[in-house]
């Protein structure tokens, strides 16, 4: 949603800052936060999203700075951001949920593992971006929860804040979405 996202930036982003989304499969985090003045740098597994993110950048003005979408697996982040990462101010994503729905067949692609691995893949992907950070900086992950296959609740916002304390972050707020029913 571009408005949520705007109004995450505006609130825990300085105008200058740099946000970092190890998640980037789609192009509205990166558009906003060059219509707002901020430099964003997704990771994304599949080049054909990273293609589609690319064909949005008509929306951008000369002076808007270009979000930069890299084709990587986000458990390699640190690498993809490489030696000379100035720290992000900002980690804004919106992870896969899991298998909900599986976004590929590359067997890289969180979506394709069961939960016990996905978790673990998630949290490390989670800790090595929050050691891209600069201090006393925030991060803001979209989630909601899903369910396993019997239909039971498998707690993944819970999870999320888990692998965040984990990486040393703790959780600072939490707000709900409510859209329009009908």
């Amino acid at each position: 949603d571009p408005v949520l996202c705007e109004l995450a930036y505006r609130w825990f982003c300085p105008p200058d800052g740099l946000i970092l989304d190890p998640f980037a499969g789609g192009s509205v985090r990166g558009i906003v936060a060059a219509k707002l003045g901020r430099r964003y740098v997704g990771i994304e597994l599949r080049p054909e999203q990273v293609a589609a993110n690319a064909a949005q950048l008509h929306m951008l003005d000369a002076s808007d700075p270009a979000p930069v979408w890299i084709t990587g697996d986000s458990r390699h982040i640190v690498a993809h951001c490489g030696p000379e990462w100035p720290g992000a101010d900002f980690l804004f994503s919106c992870p896969p949920y899991a298998d909900l729905e599986v976004y590929s067949n590359d067997p890289a692609d969180l979506s394709t593992l069961k939960y016990p691995e996905f978790r673990r893949a998630y949290s490390d992907i989670i800790a090595a971006a929050c050691g891209l950070m600069k201090p006393d900086r925030f991060a803001c992950f979209v989630v909601g929860d899903i369910r396993d296959p019997k239909g039971f609740y498998r707690g993944f916002p819970w999870h999320t804040i888990e692998a965040f304390e984990t990486a040393g972050f703790r959780l600072y707020n939490e707000a709900v979405l409510v859209t329009q029913a009908g």
